[in-house]
């Protein structure tokens, strides 16, 4: 079976920029544009065009910077924001406007204070005036995560005959289980007249830890492109996280499900984000966080040092990580020792390595972590009468 691209759509400038200290200038955002366009992204949210002059200013920049990816810009459903995103655009090889509407019960009684056959009419309305600017127009049913499966089914149904190329199915308030949320984009894939012209998205937030699963679970059931962030960010707990979905499906092979990311840059762009919006990375965030490839436990030094697979589903490489950390604590075994003293030139026999280790458990005992330099003072003190090579 041939594997089938899942699109992603990065909303890091969009979604992600929402988050309380992470503002940034045009220039941060231009540099962080180029680098997702590297990364190999299929699509950029680059901002919300009507929200501010300095997001419209920064939304027709990243237009005409960008050269592979669409260019995405949001709106409500009402013409002037949609206007305004238009002219942002102009400047875009591959534009694309993404409008919409809330779609839950609660949405449309408390927020709107309007009726379902309301809110289909101006669901339709937007689409197809979004259409007169450009071809590639996404809707989003906002809160879809609580809208009733059936009525959701009507709205999409209506946006995609009013031109939609794409149907976003948020889980808004990151309230869905993963199973629930899989069963819904089935429901959505199996229930639609006129599915097959559109594909259907995944936009998942990370209010109960679920965001990541719940994206794979909707590419699973048909969903052919997943919205997320660079390091998970977002508004509350985040977004899905880019770097997580792009190595599930790398690593999970049987999916018949990849990307288009050149996963070597996930890294640097990780840190290039996380520094632009002075964000830090978790240290035990999945694949990008300082300690994803870290290990202090002497059992699994042991077996890392002896065939790096023992304990690693990723090759740290794949990712852009030179290599797998080794850090001496007072967990750390023999091995992790010898590993580390032969880093910094010394070859200990075992006689020597039994005298310097228990030396090594005295520091170690006192500090966090060993360093390398406090190798040297270890087997100094240990008395064992050698130096480190050259």
């Amino acid at each position: 079976m041939s594997t089938e691209k899942v699109q992603i759509f990065d909303t890091t400038l969009r979604d992600g920029e929402q988050v309380p200290g992470c503002k940034l200038n045009t220039q941060q955002k231009l540099i962080i544009a180029e680098r997702l366009d590297q990364l190999g992204v299929d699509v950029i949210e680059a901002g919300f065009p009507i929200s501010s002059p300095g997001d419209f200013t920064s939304v027709a920049e990243i237009s005409r910077i960008v050269k592979n990816a669409t260019v995405c810009g949001l709106t409500r459903s009402v013409k002037k924001d949609i206007d305004v995103a238009a002219e942002a655009l102009k400047g875009a090889k591959y534009p694309r406007i993404h409008t919409g509407i809330g779609t839950s019960d609660s949405h449309i009684k408390y927020k709107f204070r309007s009726t379902r056959e309301q809110i289909i009419e101006r669901a339709v309305e937007a689409v197809k005036y979004a259409k007169t600017y450009v071809e590639d127009v996404e809707f989003y049913a906002e809160d879809a995560g609580r809208t009733d499966n059936e009525f959701l089914a009507r709205v999409c149904e209506a946006v995609v005959a009013a031109g939609a190329t794409v149907l976003n199915i948020p889980d808004t308030t990151g309230y869905c289980l993963p199973e629930e949320y899989g069963a819904k984009i089935k429901y959505l894939k199996e229930n639609v007249k006129g599915i097959e012209k559109a594909i259907l998205s995944c936009h998942c937030h990370n209010d109960l830890g679920l965001a990541t699963a719940n994206s794979i679970a909707g590419v699973i059931n048909g969903a052919r492109q997943i919205e997320c962030t660079i390091n998970g960010l977002g508004e509350r707990a985040g977004n899905t996280s880019l770097e997580e979905v792009v190595m599930i499906m790398r690593q999970h092979p049987t999916l018949n499900l990849d990307t288009g990311i050149n996963s070597k840059l996930l890294y640097s762009t990780s840190r290039l984000v996380s520094e632009s919006m002075a964000m830090p990375v978790q240290p035990n965030k999945a694949i990008v966080g300082a300690n994803a490839f870290a290990h202090s436990s002497g059992i699994h030094q042991d077996g890392v040092i002896k065939n790096r697979e023992t304990y690693e589903i990723i090759d740290p490489a794949d990712v852009g990580v030179t290599e797998s950390a080794i850090v001496l604590t007072a967990r750390s075994g023999r091995a992790a020792l010898a590993y580390r003293a032969k880093n910094v030139g010394y070859e200990l026999t075992k006689l020597q390595l039994d005298k310097v280790y228990q030396q090594f458990l005295v520091y170690a005992d006192n500090k966090k972590e060993v360093h390398d330099d406090d190798i040297h003072l270890i087997i100094q003190e240990s008395n064992i009468g050698i130096k480190a090579t050259a």
